[in-house]
């Protein structure tokens, strides 16, 4: 049987959602561990003001694909972007694109959706259901088509506990919601979305249920394989580690915390945060396209790509004392606006507390200093947007599922020990505390353009900060105290005996040491 890379040799693969950060992966890791492939073509919509060819040249111009450049610098040779626009008929593909993708394509990668969870149902039904059943309609028509591989999520399902890897019935029959829907004004669906998406949490998992049946509808005509990643992150191992590009999921979690922005957190600290690096799920992936494409199963396998039930990290690690916090406060972020540090706490009028005293308190002071300095005023604004993207995140960090991981085990079973070696998607192997350092120092790297060499001058202005915190807490109790000791004989009592007591200790400690020398 060949390997993963002799599998991939020659053959011309179609990748959608190349330009966002996991088509972007797979993109390299294709190019680089298996170099014999022919093409990749990749859908690319044009964007305002950049032409199609310019997004694609902008895209392989990122770090992220410093590695394969210098094994070899004509690899964007074998990428060919194809115009095309998921939200209009026939994902606007033009004919002769149509013919040449037809004649030649052998695997498809599907993985463009829309990931944002306030998403209006008909735009998230238009980028996750409609453009997946046209493209599965393109696929039909490929004359060597040999693989068709769906990346969905492992929340797809999140109103169920466990989760097995099977296909569940959808919550309603999609063509029947897309008809409806159709005729329906933007305030209609608006309104009536809640309604129909019921015990999901929003229209990503709601639409994603809902594409898994549509994939599945075409199981009979063409070989098909679902990918379930739970919460992408940061790379583990490769092309290097803790390689990042955006504020999504955890990300923006972690960087608004060590900016000192964060500082509670709804979450249940013992709940399994289900974190997975983006080259675990690509290394899973493009095993499944081989295993897919070479045994071709009868039925369309499910991969729940996860950790939590293999090796788990919580959302409790988080915290103050635990790795995010200690690793920024090892390698801070430039310009911080307080000292990393925060309480998580499942809690309601805890985390109300919180955010009261440690958000909206110093939001309000930092504007009002704005205001003084003829400066526009802009914490609170932040503070606002971050609350918004904490709230949709509380429905995943307050509890735990079970996914059955059965498939992604027999997999990684059917490799040989050089791709196991090659293409490793063994969580059991993923080191928390390091993962998480990496992670960390990945946001300052890639996502916010910090350089490394600066970590000394933000670690001074970490001290700068305590030494205002601390200022500021003993003024602030000498201020109490002293509004307490004007008013009250008990206040003013108290006041005397722990002066006297402090007094007391000191002269007998300056006696004990008189007495030693």
């Amino acid at each position: 049987m060949a390997s993963i890379p002799e599998y991939y040799a020659g053959k011309s693969v179609l990748i959608t959602g190349a330009t966002g950060f996991m088509g972007k992966v797979l993109v390299e890791k294709l190019l680089r561990s298996c170099p014999d492939v022919k093409a990749l073509y990749i859908l690319v919509r044009p964007k305002a003001g950049q032409s199609m060819k310019q997004r694609v040249s902008d895209m392989m111009k990122c770090k992220l694909f410093d590695r394969v450049r210098e094994e070899n610098p004509d690899f964007h040779q074998k990428i060919v972007p194809i115009s095309s626009e998921l939200t209009q008929p026939g994902l606007s593909i033009s004919a002769a694109d149509v013919e040449r993708l037809t004649a030649c394509v052998n695997i498809v990668f599907h993985c463009a959706a829309t990931i944002r969870f306030d998403e209006p149902l008909k735009h998230a039904l238009q980028l996750n259901v409609i453009a997946t059943q046209q493209l599965l309609s393109l696929a039909q028509q490929m004359h060597h088509l040999e693989a068709f591989i769906h990346i969905s999520t492992a929340y797809a399902n999140c109103n169920r506990k466990h989760i097995d890897e099977i296909i569940y019935p959808p919550p309603v029959e999609p063509k029947k919601l897309i008809e409806s829907v159709e005729w329906m004004d933007d305030g209609i669906v608006r309104d009536i979305t809640p309604r129909l998406i019921g015990d999901r949490p929003n229209t990503y998992t709601y639409t994603k249920a809902l594409a898994e049946c549509v994939v599945q509808q075409e199981q009979d005509k063409l070989n098909i394989g679902i990918i379930r990643p739970s919460i992408v992150g940061a790379s583990w191992q490769e092309p290097f580690p803790g390689w990042i590009d955006n504020f999504n999921g955890p990300s923006g979690v972690f960087i608004a915390a060590g900016k000192g922005i964060l500082r509670t957190m709804r979450a249940n600290n013992d709940a399994v945060a289900d974190l997975i690096p983006v080259d675990v799920v690509i290394n899973l992936t493009l095993a499944a396209g081989w295993y897919t494409a070479v045994h071709r199963p009868k039925t369309a396998l499910v991969y729940n790509c996860t950790t939590g039930g293999i090796n788990p990290f919580h959302w409790g690690e988080i915290g103050e004392y635990h790795h995010v916090m200690s690793s920024f406060k090892r390698n801070p972020l430039e310009q911080a606006f307080r000292r990393p540090n925060a309480n998580i706490t499942s809690n309601y009028l805890i985390n109300q507390y919180w955010i009261l005293v440690s958000h909206k308190f110093p939001a309000f002071i930092y504007d009002l200093f704005l205001r003084l300095c003829g400066q526009k005023p802009q914490m609170m604004r932040i503070f606002n947007r971050l609350h918004k993207a904490i709230h949709l995140l509380e429905y995943f960090s307050s509890q735990d599922w079970e996914w059955n991981s059965e498939n992604m085990s027999m997999l990684m079973g059917q490799l040989t020990p050089e791709d196991r070696k090659t293409f490793n998607f063994d969580v059991r192997q993923l080191n928390w505390p390091e993962y998480i350092e990496n992670y960390c120092i990945g946001t300052k790297k890639y996502v916010l353009n910090e350089d490394m060499s600066d970590i000394p001058a933000a670690r001074q202005h970490l001290r700068k900060l305590r030494n205002i915190r601390y200022t500021f807490n003993t003024l602030l109790v000498v201020f109490i105290w002293r509004v307490f000791i004007a008013r009250s004989q008990m206040a003013r009592n108290i006041w005397y005996f722990v002066v006297s007591l402090c007094f007391k200790f000191l002269s007998y400690f300056r006696a004990s040491s008189t007495l030693t020398n």
